[in-house]
């Protein structure tokens, strides 16, 4: 089969790789329907990601056909459609019990880490990909509903909603502050709305997503390229700050944004994946009483948001703004890096 391939920093290839093949009882392998690319990926090519190995299929997200289960696999059939989750879990043990699928405590490659997709194993930008703990890390895809779509449930909606959102505590009349409109970013911008905000303001660097972010749901947009950027936000609130800034690029000078524009009593909801450390001004931070957080998304969501997309009640079919057969991965990954120069969101490759 053909599939991307990790050749180091800065390398990659799409080359034949051997078919995987079932390893646990518990698995099925997937005939890749659809996949995209990550911002996860760009970092694991830039680098960022150092125990991601050489020789490592690229790829967390997808939608395909089970062609072959697993002896143990008894809820899923030869045929069936399925969402892949970009999280692996196996449903049992302590953590996934509460929850927290991130840090199952028995997947393979390394234990306490739910992603491994692209990561520790093989993962979905491939022509066949072997799904661990399948029944639980896998979700019937309704026949309503377009690859377009189905392909965001795997992680950038759920990332949105679970690390930005719901670990921000967005509530009621908050005004939410989402830096970096990007794919994550506008996931953020649209399933906060589900708690009613008052304000959702984007920020970003690039005019063009800045111009798209109101068809997500953001009530006003600020260009941080602007030198007068903070008052701008500012001048949206009462002057104190933003309830809730949900910081969505991964960059140490992003998430300081995000601590200077949230008020008193607010929260910072971290969801970039960030590839150096990040000065923290504890000195000036402390006493503000403003809550940190950050996180690996769990997709224990994912079940809930696809019901909402299905319905119709979350309009995500403008995320997917270029499309790319399989032989086109590479001009895909070329776009997806050049995103303002593409004007692209998120690409769907099938």
């Amino acid at each position: 089969m053909k599939a991307l391939v990790y050749k180091g920093p800065g390398k990659k290839s799409w080359e034949d790789v051997p078919n995987p093949v079932i390893k646990q009882s518990t698995d099925v392998i997937v005939k890749m329907v659809a996949t995209t690319i990550c911002g996860t990926d760009l970092h694991i090519l830039k680098g960022d990601v150092p125990e991601v190995e050489v020789g490592r299929i690229l790829g967390h997200e997808g939608i395909g056909i089970i062609t072959e289960i697993g002896s143990g696999v008894t809820r899923l059939a030869v045929g069936d459609k399925v969402i892949l989750s970009c999280v692996s879990s196996c449903g049992r043990c302590s953590n996934c019990r509460q929850g927290l699928y991130s840090h199952c405590l028995d997947p393979e490659g390394m234990a306490g880490i739910g992603w491994i997709f692209g990561y520790m194993i093989d993962g979905t930008q491939a022509e066949y990909v072997r799904v661990p703990f399948a029944e639980n890390s896998v979700y019937p895809m309704p026949e309503s509903l377009t690859d377009s779509e189905g392909i965001l449930l795997s992680d950038i909606l759920p990332t949105g909603f679970e690390i930005g959102v719901q670990y921000g505590r967005v509530n009621p009349g908050d005004v939410v502050a989402v830096i970096g409109a990007g794919p994550v970013g506008l996931s953020a911008v649209m399933t906060a709305r589900l708690y009613g905000p008052s304000k959702i303001i984007a920020i970003d660097l690039d005019g063009a997503r800045l111009k798209r972010a109101p068809d997500f749901g953001a009530t006003d947009t600020v260009n941080s390229g602007d030198s007068d950027w903070k008052e701008q936000v500012l001048a949206l609130t009462d002057g104190q700050g933003v309830d809730v800034a949900i910081e969505a690029v991964g960059l140490p000078q992003t998430f300081t944004m995000a601590t200077e524009i949230v008020r008193p009593g607010g929260s910072v909801a971290n969801i970039g994946v960030h590839g150096k450390p990040v000065d923290l001004a504890l000195n000036e931070l402390w006493i503000k009483n403003i809550d940190i957080s950050m996180g690996l998304v769990n997709t224990n969501t994912l079940g809930m948001l696809l019901k909402l997309v299905t319905q119709k009640q979350l309009p995500v079919e403008g995320f997917v703004t270029q499309e790319f057969s399989f032989d086109q991965m590479l001009e895909a990954y070329d776009v997806f890096g050049n995103a303002s120069k593409y004007d692209a969101l998120k690409v769907l490759i099938h």
